[in-house]
């Protein structure tokens, strides 16, 4: 990490399909889309889409790893657009219990061997 880099944990390369739900206001489900881990940390992922998330956005995110899935909540921290209908959004994650935390070490584990 360099000295401007502000995270906590280490970002683990990585790249890998999930499911995103973003939330609305009222709880409930208004986007439901398919992305691509570009990298994964215990407190966030950098996710590749292809329509654009509104920053501050609630979101859930299902990460599986061997046979187990986990529904992780974050928010949509930032945006940028990489290139024509391409985009990488920050996601924070904002509510994890132990069992979501066990799987995310493990999915991130299974990353630094690669």
């Amino acid at each position: 990490m360099n000295g401007n880099d502000k995270r906590r944990h280490i970002r683990v390369e990585s790249t890998n399909l999930l499911n995103f739900v973003c939330m609305g206001e009222d709880g409930e489900p208004y986007h439901q889309g398919m992305g691509r881990t570009l990298n994964v940390s215990e407190d966030g992922i950098l996710l590749e889409t292809y329509k654009p998330l509104d920053s501050q956005t609630p979101i859930l995110i299902t990460l599986s790893i061997e046979d187990e899935l986990v529904d992780i909540e974050g928010e949509v921290v930032f945006l940028n657009e990489r290139a024509k209908d391409t985009y990488e959004a920050g996601i924070q994650f904002s509510q994890i219990n132990d069992r979501e935390r066990m799987i995310l070490q493990k999915y991130i584990e299974v990353f630094k061997k690669n």
